[in-house]
């Protein structure tokens, strides 16, 4: 993959993308989406689709401390709705990735980030939040489920993106602070972990890459630690407006780049 090692980098390198780990673990357990930031600091120092193999492992580190930490929260029935329509999407990203360049697949990702979250934000404005997120086992809440899911496994295939598509799906299912937060704990371990053979398959994972994850790994646990203390200090309301402005800004980010 021609990827660079931790010494191949200079100190302004391997400061941000330490500083991008770190804001992974603050992301899993506190403002799930804010790590769109991290996408994008990954892909400005590294070759864009090699950044994506990189990033990966890290991402899977925060998602096991986010189970650790918000495990009793998960609600599984959405879960289990989501996984067929998101195992879709990640096949359509794979085949996607076989032809896009960096390009393409930036443009793709940020265009479909700010849907998301303008439909979000439309949504909870004109109707507001459901009471509960059993509103998944309506013929509607199924459909949304569905929709969300293979947009959701096809960005995190793509661009380990598909945070802020599932972040906008929760909201949007009327979920609670720590219901948002260990059922999306729980659908990131998942999913992330079941991406691993088709990220190396790609050649976006390999020795030189984990090499560079272990000496990055590190920075997420105080990442994740900050992230559990600052959970419990935010409102919900603004949590959800944490959210979709990290949406946003990721979305933005991709479009620019």
């Amino acid at each position: 993959m021609n990827m660079m090692t931790p010494w191949h980098l200079d100190g302004w390198e391997f400061a941000a993308l330490a500083f991008a780990a770190l804001l992974v673990g603050f992301s899993k357990t506190a403002v799930s989406g804010a790590n769109t930031v991290s996408l994008a600091v990954f892909a400005a120092v590294l070759p864009a689709k090699a950044s994506t193999g990189v990033l990966l492992p890290i991402l899977i580190a925060g998602d096991v401390l986010a189970v650790l930490t918000y495990r009793r929260h998960a609600h599984w029935p959405t879960l289990w709705r989501l996984f067929p329509a998101v195992a879709a999407g990640v096949v359509v990203g794979t085949l996607f990735l076989v032809w896009a360049d960096d390009g393409i697949v930036r443009i793709s990702i940020g265009a479909i980030l700010l849907l998301m979250a303008a439909v979000t934000v439309w949504r909870r404005r004109t109707a507001g939040a459901e009471e509960e997120p059993d509103g998944v086992t309506t013929r509607a809440g199924r459909a949304k489920a569905r929709s969300y899911g293979v947009l959701g496994g096809f960005t995190t295939m793509v661009a380990n993106a598909g945070g802020p598509v599932m972040s906008m799906y929760l909201l949007s299912a009327g979920f609670r602070k720590l219901g948002f937060l260990g059922t999306s704990a729980f659908f990131f371990l998942i999913v992330n972990t079941s991406k691993l053979p088709f990220s190396a398959g790609l050649g976006l994972i390999d020795a030189d890459s984990l090499l560079l994850d272990a000496a990055l790994v590190l920075f997420v646990v105080p990442g994740a630690f900050l992230g559990t203390w600052a959970v419990n200090r935010i409102n919900q309301r603004l949590f959800e407006r944490l959210v979709i402005a990290a949406t946003v800004v990721g979305g933005v980010q991709l479009l620019v780049s």
